[in-house]
């Protein structure tokens, strides 16, 4: 009797020393689990976040890969041959929302003989047109582009291509139509250029993490940009992003004074624009947020103001030319920066004027111009940082 107590004994504490060991390595696991969590807790306040905020065709997710190029690793293989189908869509779109306008010019018209097609290339139109109004594009070949590129020079295209603002036409149609025997090769991998100019509409929610470089190291900042989609029916995904934000970027297309929504082709895109940032500006969660306004889309707006007046805009009615070439070019520009700013201080309650607001002039397109943009807002927001610490 007393050998078999003995012996159940033996085996209650070798159980015990069992449970004891496995309690340890359990006990070790959730305090590694409880550690990282803090660690990672610590980490995120360190994390300022940044919401890319705009109408749709604003340029924001042109910035948004900008970023990716400028402060991360860039676009490996995989991810720029990804974007062979997106750009070869572009393509069949473009030709297409050309071809179809130039029937539309033609019958609505008064001088609608510019815009016919020469008999010949009224065939290739039907073909072309066809292809770009299905749902899966084949991709282009070299036949196709061929096909393309004698449409794409015909007068009447041409003369449509001028009247593209009115036609919904995207802004990458000039480059990937000057560049399409390169985008039928065979063996053809994106540029990072092509990417730039690949048109898709964000939907959903993307985001980003990234430190921006200075001229010899990093900052300490780390950011983490989230961008969504602008067009109206994204916008209710916005709300859940506005808690804890440091930093709004709008971006404001400045061109598109004289073109109409992509989902309303009876609104004014800059009066949409215009509507938009006063409703972000009014929203509570923003009150101590700081706004980088990025007025977008120099590069076309130097070019257009020449030849279309912003007037045209009912928000710009009271403007008036002053002078030609590069001096009407910065005074268009400066009369459009001062109507943002005057709407910015008229949205902000008396409470909020103390909250960070800055104006860049942008091109998304522009590597460069992009880099020392952010390298700006990241001295902006480092020196509102060391403010609020006291420490400035």
């Amino acid at each position: 009797m007393l050998s078999v107590l003995v012996e159940n004994m033996g085996l209650l504490c070798s159980r015990n020393r069992r449970y004891t060991a496995a309690d340890a390595e359990e006990n070790a696991q959730t305090e590694e689990i409880e550690r990282r969590i803090e660690q990672e807790t610590k980490a995120e306040k360190h994390i300022q976040k940044l919401l890319l905020l705009g109408a749709g065709e604003s340029g924001k997710s042109t910035i948004f890969k900008q970023i990716k190029l400028l402060f991360q690793t860039g676009f490996d293989e995989a991810e720029l041959r990804s974007y062979i189908p997106v750009i070869h869509a572009n393509v069949y779109q473009t030709i297409k929302i050309l071809y179809d306008g130039s029937k539309e010019l033609a019958q609505n018209e008064a001088d609608s003989t510019s815009f016919v097609l020469s008999n010949e290339h009224k065939d290739i139109g039907e073909k072309l047109s066809e292809i770009g109004g299905r749902l899966d594009y084949p991709r282009l070949t070299k036949e196709l582009a061929q096909e393309i590129e004698t449409l794409w020079k015909d007068p009447a295209i041409q003369e449509t291509c001028n009247r593209g603002n009115e036609l919904q036409l995207p802004d990458c149609a000039h480059y990937f139509m000057e560049n399409l025997h390169r985008l039928s090769d065979t063996n053809y991998i994106p540029t990072k250029e092509d990417v730039l100019y690949a048109r898709v509409r964000t939907t959903g929610v993307v985001e980003i993490q990234f430190s921006p470089v200075g001229e010899h190291k990093k900052s300490g900042e780390v950011y983490r940009l989230f961008d969504v989609g602008g067009q109206r029916n994204e916008r209710r995904k916005w709300i859940h992003l506005f808690e804890g934000v440091t930093a709004v970027i709008f971006c404001a297309a400045i061109s598109e004074y004289d073109q109409t929504l992509f989902e309303d082709e009876q609104k004014n895109r800059m009066m949409e624009t215009k509507e938009l940032f006063d409703w972000v500006l009014k929203q509570p969660c923003f009150e101590k947020t700081s706004f980088m306004l990025f007025l977008n889309k120099f590069d076309i707006f130097e070019k257009k103001v020449l030849k279309v007046p912003l007037n045209v805009c009912e928000w710009f009615k009271d403007y008036q030319p002053v002078s030609t070439g590069k001096q009407e070019i910065e005074h268009g520009y400066e009369f459009v920066k001062k109507k943002f700013e005057e709407l910015y201080f008229q949205s902000t309650a008396p409470d909020r004027v103390d909250r960070v607001f800055k104006i860049y002039r942008t091109t998304a397109l522009d590597q460069k111009l992009v880099k020392k943009t952010f390298k700006l807002v990241d001295e902006t927001l480092r020196r509102r940082n060391l403010f609020e610490a006291g420490l400035l």
